[in-house]
């Protein structure tokens, strides 16, 4: 591993909206591990995806290494590469016309983001493709939005119990902010 700080974020909800939980594990570049895990009573997968992002981000703000974030949810990738910058040109409106939804998480985000001052990218992995810490995101957002709650680790790299290693080919999407691909296009209902 390199002076980079590693994040793994992830959301779950149980229903939509409903109970929700968030996560993130981050990798320090002194071999140290750190779980966060969270959750709201009546919330939805979008904002608990955004949650572990920004819990991730606030809890390495001191830093001075560079970040680089893996999620894997399309929106977050999205909104935060391309979407963001219309929005905010067009004082927080959608390219309709409509008010941005949870536009407080993406301001939160932003501030993050900006205040990283070009130390942060972002990683698309595929959701329940086999990546460990993606799995291990999971495990502990879907646990915080059904009960019992999973322990949260914080220690040392050696004993976290999963592999630390980049997700490989297999596990990462293609960029796609601001443009759809055929894994991000809607399904209609039948």
């Amino acid at each position: 591993m390199d002076k980079t700080i590693f994040i793994y974020s992830d959301g779950a909800c149980s229903g939509n909206p409903g109970p929700g939980g968030w996560a993130a594990v981050i990798i320090f570049p002194e071999n140290r591990v750190l779980e966060l895990g969270g959750g709201e009573r009546h919330t939805t997968n979008n904002r608990m995806e955004m949650l572990g992002a920004i819990e991730a981000l606030g809890a390495v703000r001191g830093r001075p290494e560079p970040v680089k974030l893996f999620t894997d949810s399309g929106l977050l990738i999205n909104g935060i590469k391309g979407w963001i910058h219309g929005w905010k040109r067009k004082g927080w409106l959608t390219a309709a016309g409509k008010p941005v939804v949870n536009q407080d998480l993406w301001e939160r985000l932003d501030s993050l983001s900006q205040a990283r001052k070009g130390r942060l990218s972002w990683g698309h992995v595929k959701g329940h493709a086999g990546h460990e810490l993606n799995e291990r995101c999971d495990v502990i957002a879907v646990s915080f939005s059904k009960g019992p709650k999973t322990a949260l680790y914080d220690g040392p790299a050696v004993g976290c119990g999963y592999s630390l290693l980049e997700p490989g080919a297999e596990h990462l999407r293609e960029a796609s902010a601001g443009r759809r691909t055929a894994s991000s296009k809607p399904r209609s209902k039948a």
